[in-house]
């Protein structure tokens, strides 16, 4: 016998997730992570290429991305951290890399590296692209 709940709720999951990769700040927010070097940025670097949004509001996006498990906060472990380094990234998680390929949405990562490179950086900035990151 089938069990059409269970199947419902992976379709109503997956739906839920679209909903939130799609909408419009946290669609350019993955495009940023997507387009980092290093796959990991800082939240100075995303609110650096995301001028019209405060950090409070990236902050919240980055939480909706993490809740549906697309987007994971990675930290340096105590030992490699630096007082003038930055120790807290976000990237893609591989479960989250595997939806959006799955749907599509990682055809212009090629592209969003080369845009991301593109962009006039700060002198700190720079730095926080440079940073060490973590192993993952």
């Amino acid at each position: 016998m089938s069990r059409p709940d269970a199947a419902a709720g992976g379709v109503d999951r997956e739906r839920e997730r679209l909903n939130v990769v799609t909408q419009e700040t946290r669609f350019a927010l993955l495009q940023d992570v997507l387009g980092h070097p290093e796959g990991l940025p800082t939240l100075r670097e995303l609110d650096y290429v995301n001028p019209s949004k405060s950090d409070s509001t990236i902050r919240g996006h980055l939480s909706a991305l993490q809740e549906v498990g697309v987007v994971e906060r990675v930290e340096l472990p105590p030992e490699r951290r630096s007082r003038d380094r930055p120790h807290v990234f976000y990237g893609l998680t591989d479960d989250g890399r595997e939806f959006l390929d799955r749907h599509g949405l990682l055809r212009a990562e090629e592209t969003l590296e080369a845009t991301y490179a593109a962009v006039e950086k700060t002198d700190e900035i720079a730095r926080y692209e440079a940073a060490p990151r973590p192993e993952r």
